[in-house]
């Protein structure tokens, strides 16, 4: 992990946010957006995996994160990575691939999300969203 003063504020805000929340297996939740964290190497990438679900996932706003003064860059990244739900799965994908920042934590966060052994059961549902995960990662990668 960069600890920076960018990077322990951002890991103050992401436990905050994410405090009661549990992933698939009822795990924490913030342990996801710390292993991908820990991945990143320069401050701006680590601020970004840290936060990148806050916006999507709480009740933070891009104006909180603005008035808590991220950087912009910091703050473009989360806009990519906060997918609008109108916008079809495979083109969000495609936009992230223009923004550095956001295309690293978007690419460890699809690599997470596709550890099928951090699942107690793995359904075929979760069989599905694997696919179009390594769809997305391909793109990503191209």
């Amino acid at each position: 992990m960069i600890y920076t003063e960018q990077t322990k504020k951002a890991l103050k805000l992401c436990f905050k946010a994410h405090m009661n929340q549990l992933d698939k297996s009822g795990l924490p939740y913030v342990f996801h957006p710390f292993h991908l964290a820990e991945q990143m190497k320069d401050e701006f990438s680590t601020v970004a995996a840290l936060l990148h679900d806050v916006v999507e996932d709480t009740p933070y706003t891009f104006s909180d994160l603005e008035s808590m003064s991220f950087p912009p860059e910091v703050i473009a990244a989360l806009r990519l990575l906060t997918h609008d739900p109108a916008v079809p799965y495979m083109e969000y994908v495609a936009q992230i691939k223009q923004n550095p920042i956001a295309r690293a934590v978007k690419l460890a966060d699809l690599r997470h999300n596709s550890d099928l052994t951090r699942l107690d059961q793995v359904t075929p549902r979760d069989l599905v969203r694997i696919e179009k995960y390594a769809a997305a990662i391909r793109m990503l990668e191209e």
